[in-house]
């Protein structure tokens, strides 16, 4: 893992603070009837303005993959990461949605529409996602949000220094664990950020006893997301290439912070505008 220097977190922390508010705003645009592919112009219009660059649109996973076409990732229901947002997908009452959304910041030169990813960038890149209800959702859907939401806060509590990578994602299974039968998902995981979308270690929500060896230290910058369903942990992709969906089509929820390792604890550099604001 790259530690990052005290002048490349202080962009860190300032992106997070951005993206968080734009993710804020996008929460608020999110209604029955509006398009995944509506909330992800808007999104893009909203880090271009910013003076950053949408970190997930163009991205690829190798020389053969297709570049993800999408500012966001925009998963409803038994979805769960990575779908592309589309003009003919409609939010409907009772849907639960994540937005799933990563900048680059500070990009010197503005990025034209038509220049993603701009060669003109070369800055610090956060992450973060939520699940939200659209209208009346059944109680166990919402106690699915409830016990997500809070599996991220404890992993974040779990990232101090002299801890390690397995001591977050121990410290998420145990607590899900505890709260009933939920699936933690295991083909995907949380991940290094800051120099790259993805970095090393992975940062899963599950107990590896090999990440006992990625010890914590100030300077670090990792995404904690948990990933959890009300069915079994396999996911599967859908046919467009891109989306990942729960296998027995349970719901899922999806929550996500850029988190830098502080001497003293932690700085949680993507809180939004009213969250709760600890850090720890």
């Amino acid at each position: 893992m790259i530690i990052k220097t005290p002048q490349e977190i202080k962009q860190i922390v300032k992106g997070g603070q951005i993206i968080g508010k734009i993710l804020s705003d996008l929460v608020k645009l999110c209604r029955h009837g509006i398009s995944t592919w509506e909330i992800d112009q808007i999104a893009e219009e909203m880090i271009i303005k910013a003076g950053g660059e949408p970190s997930f649109k163009g991205y690829t996973r190798g020389r053969d993959s297709i570049p993800f076409p999408s500012t966001i990732c925009a998963p409803r229901n038994f979805e769960l990461v990575h779908a592309i947002a589309k003009k003919n997908v409609f939010l409907q009452e009772g849907d639960i949605f994540s937005i799933d959304i990563g900048m680059e910041y500070p990009c010197k030169i503005p990025n034209p529409k038509s220049q993603i990813p701009n060669p003109n960038c070369d800055g610090y890149f956060t992450d973060t996602s939520i699940t939200i209800a659209i209208g009346e959702i059944p109680e166990k859907t919402r106690e699915l949000m409830r016990v997500t939401k809070e599996a991220l806060e404890v992993g974040i509590r779990a990232a101090k220094p002299e801890n390690t990578v397995a001591d977050i994602g121990r410290t998420i299974e145990d607590y899900v664990n505890s709260q009933g039968k939920y699936g933690i998902v295991r083909d995907l995981v949380g991940h290094g950020v800051g120099h790259e979308v993805h970095e090393e270690p992975r940062i899963p929500n599950f107990y590896d006893k090999k990440l006992e060896s990625w010890v914590l230290r100030p300077g670090m910058v990792i995404a904690i997301e948990p990933m959890i369903s009300l069915g079994d942990y396999r996911v599967k992709t859908a046919a467009d290439g891109w989306t990942i969906e729960m296998a027995d089509g349970s719901l899922c929820a999806h929550y996500e912070h850029t988190v830098v390792i502080m001497k003293n604890g932690n700085e949680v550099v993507t809180r939004r505008p009213g969250e709760r604001s600890e850090n720890y």
